[in-house]
């Protein structure tokens, strides 16, 4: 195979995937306007339904925009041969391969990102603020966004020079040691994300005392699960949509509710709401997740060595001399139909999961409850309660919202 076909296989690669997930997304616009199923006519009055068709109306034609300029700059820069020009760039300032690993890839994230900036501004100020789920300011806006690329220097750019490092030591074995130092930090982040990185974005205050803790301690002495760490976190600064979720685990687990959660549900549909993450723990769901994440990373960097070192993945980004950080470009892109097959594995399992841990928080606790807090947040956040199987298929990591009622139902 000479570079030449590489490169258009490459650029096959991109159109394929694109092709297709804009056939998901109009199979799934299709549906905006179908009718309510009678299970869920409770959710929206006819008002408040115009606005959530409405709303994601705009939100796929804003989508359709930002994926084809995305298209179109990526495909620009393969036929007029970015990746060689930075690379050069990179090269003019050090030909010491991790530094020169890391300028490459410094300029091409944070390229990516300005570009995509003033996409970003227009879905949190323009869209998200027209139907009432923006809170965040302009100033936070920014602030997030710096802080955001401190986090890539510091954590990102970190992984990718041992990465690169080990590569130049051990060159096709670099993928064990990768491995076991990309699986410590998965390990260390489920265990302390919420002590380390959520406080940069977000306040957290323990749950005060008072019915509603007493209510989730009560059950969770109940169904034997040890819950000291109940945090509130501040997320109504950006916006009105909400959310809970779990972290860590041993001692340092800890359930998270949003503000916005506690304001909007009544003290038995959040403890519902508990009772569900709680199973996600009980059925071992977070275990099984960390264990499928770093199995997959070691299958990726498996591959990743076999291939990497091939001077035709160079050569078809238009860099004759082979390097690792250009070949990382490209079988990125060649391992991205794998990627999409182990995605959907994944949000097979983690769609059975949600199943799991509804049938938990309904036999622990009640159905009724769970049931009112998913239309309640549903409502809020204007979600599509007909969307095409085939994009609930392809995209979906939670059954829909009459998946799950008519389960929790039965």
């Amino acid at each position: 195979m000479s570079a030449e076909i590489l490169f258009y296989i490459i650029v096959t690669i991109i159109l394929i995937d694109f092709i297709i997930d804009k056939i998901l997304d109009s199979l799934n616009a299709s549906r905006f306007n179908d009718p309510i199923p009678k299970e869920l006519e409770d959710v929206y009055d006819d008002a408040e339904y115009r606005k959530s068709q409405d709303y994601k109306k705009e939100v796929y034609r804003f989508g359709v925009v930002s994926s084809a300029f995305s298209l179109i700059i990526l495909l620009g820069f393969l036929f007029f041969e970015g990746f060689a020009y930075v690379n050069e760039v990179a090269g003019s300032f050090t030909e010491n391969p991790i530094y020169k690993a890391l300028i490459f890839f410094g300029i091409i994230m944070f390229a990516s990102d300005i570009l995509t900036l003033p996409f970003s501004y227009y879905s949190t100020f323009v869209i998200e603020e027209k139907y009432g789920f923006n809170k965040t300011t302009k100033k936070l806006f920014v602030l997030d966004k710096l802080k955001s690329w401190g986090l890539l220097i510091i954590v990102g750019g970190g992984i990718l020079a041992l990465i690169v490092w080990f590569y130049q030591l051990t060159s096709t074995d670099f993928w064990w040691y990768s491995w076991i130092m990309v699986t410590a930090f998965i390990v260390f982040t489920n265990m302390f994300y919420a002590k380390l990185i959520v406080p940069l974005f977000n306040k957290q205050s323990p749950l005060q005392d008072g019915s509603l803790r007493s209510k989730i301690e009560a059950y969770a002495h109940e169904v034997g699960f040890q819950l000291d760490n109940i945090f509130i976190i501040d997320g109504s600064k950006r916006s009105t949509k909400a959310n809970a979720y779990f972290s860590g685990f041993g001692k340092e687990k800890r359930i998270t509710l949003y503000d916005t959660l506690v304001n909007d549900l009544s003290e038995e549909e959040i403890v519902s709401v508990l009772a569900h993450e709680v199973g996600h723990y009980k059925k071992k769901h977070i275990i099984v997740n960390l264990l499928a994440s770093i199995l997959t990373t070691g299958l990726t960097l498996w591959v990743l060595s076999i291939f990497v070192g091939n001077e035709l993945l160079s050569q078809a980004l238009g860099v004759e001399n082979p390097s690792f950080h250009i070949g990382l470009i490209a079988f990125g892109i060649l391992y991205s139909p794998i990627s999409e097959i182990t995605g959907l594995l994944m949000n097979y399992l983690s769609r059975k999961f949600e199943y799991q841990a509804d049938d938990f928080a309904k036999n622990t606790y009640n159905s009724e409850s769970l049931i009112s807090s998913l239309k309640k947040l549903s409502k809020s956040s204007l979600s599509n309660l007909t969307p095409h199987k085939a994009y609930v298929f392809m995209h979906y990591s939670h059954p829909t919202l009459l998946q799950r009622i008519k389960n929790l139902s039965s």
